[in-house]
């Protein structure tokens, strides 16, 4: 399976054979249900969906407990859709089929898809990391403004309202983000435990998305190609 849905636990040390001290972020992966195949010939395109985390009847809707229990399933919290190459790649799932983190057995590097921490309305330095302006003398209280906005109306340079894209105060965070090419470190299928190397984004207990690398740095890439 080239995808799993999971929670954030928090971070730990791993300690390898050596003694090496690796800082680890600890997932929890599955188990998932296959909720729904697609093929070519009924929707178009070869993808699966699937469900994770249980839910109460109650805190769901009537179409979604029907469609999870059309793949003998009990109410889940979330589902997502992963597309796949062929209809051959599809036709290895089953509805109600079961998939834990043993899937991700031997896969060196995943991305793990996440929401950020929310941070709400936030100035320009904090925001887009501007350096301020002077704290020396003629200068007035307004250090950590973004300054001007004068020769930024629309692309001519000139217009009733800024342009588009201008980096200025506003909300901050609570946006989908994207971790490339983690390093697996451990996976425990019992437990469905899978260890990750370094942060990734959103709170503890926060839903993941981890997917096998779709796309390798050039020194990981060369590991994966080398094994050097």
């Amino acid at each position: 399976m080239s995808a799993l849905l999971g929670r954030k636990l928090g971070m730990t040390r791993y300690y390898t054979e050596e003694g090496k001290n690796i800082p680890v972020t600890v997932i929890e992966a599955g188990p998932c249900v296959v909720t729904q195949v697609k093929t070519t010939d009924t929707d178009g395109y070869a993808a699966v969906q699937l469900a994770w985390g249980d839910v109460r009847p109650r805190r769901s809707t009537m179409p979604l407990i029907g469609h999870d229990a059309k793949a003998g399933s009990a109410p889940k919290r979330h589902h997502r859709e992963v597309r796949l190459e062929s209809d051959a790649d599809a036709e290895a799932f089953e509805l109600g089929q079961e998939v834990g983190a043993g899937a991700l057995e031997g896969v060196p590097y995943v991305d793990v898809i996440g929401r950020s921490k929310g941070k709400g309305f936030a100035g320009g330095m904090k925001r887009h990391n501007f350096r301020g302006k002077e704290a020396s003398h003629g200068v007035k209280r307004c250090h950590r403004k973004g300054g001007s906005i004068n020769g930024h109306a629309t692309n001519l340079g000139t217009g009733p309202k800024p342009k588009k894209g201008k980096r200025m105060p506003g909300r901050m965070g609570d946006e989908r983000v994207t971790v490339r090419s983690l390093d697996v470190i451990s996976v425990d299928p019992e437990r469905n435990l899978v260890l990750v190397k370094g942060p990734v984004p959103g709170p503890n207990q926060g839903l993941l998305m981890l997917q096998v690398s779709r796309r390798l740095n050039k020194q990981k890439g060369r590991i994966a190609r080398t094994g050097k």
